[in-house]
């Protein structure tokens, strides 16, 4: 399984962007799908998660202002960041996570945001 993440770049606070995440499979047959981000010096993080099901779960620090969704006719995960904030500024990373316990992730993608 590939994963395929773009869609980052500079962008000024208050501003959106949106990354995709493209799959080499079926996403239906991939148990969740979820952006992770980290920034130098410390660990990945979550950033946000949907399941097979359609349920989310998203960090504290972007309720409201994030939302993930699949399509799973495109095999494509999207992350819809608005109100970006300077905080937000790191690297995106989407991952995979199978039932059998197989974990996927793609390359990275930056997201800067500039104040």
């Amino acid at each position: 399984v590939q994963l395929q993440a773009s869609g980052g770049g500079l962008v000024q606070a208050g501003g959106s962007l949106r990354l995709s995440c493209a799959a080499s499979v079926n996403i239906f047959t991939i148990d969740t799908m979820g952006w992770y981000r980290q920034v130098p010096g410390k660990q990945r993080e979550l950033v946000a998660r949907i399941t097979r099901g359609g349920n989310t779960n998203y960090a504290d620090s972007v309720k409201g202002r994030f939302t993930i969704s699949r399509d799973n006719a495109k095999n494509t995960v999207y992350l819809q960041m608005n109100s970006l904030k300077p905080e937000d500024t790191a690297v995106y990373y989407c991952k995979g996570s199978s039932g059998l316990g197989y974990v996927y992730w793609g390359q990275g993608t930056e997201v800067t945001v500039s104040s």
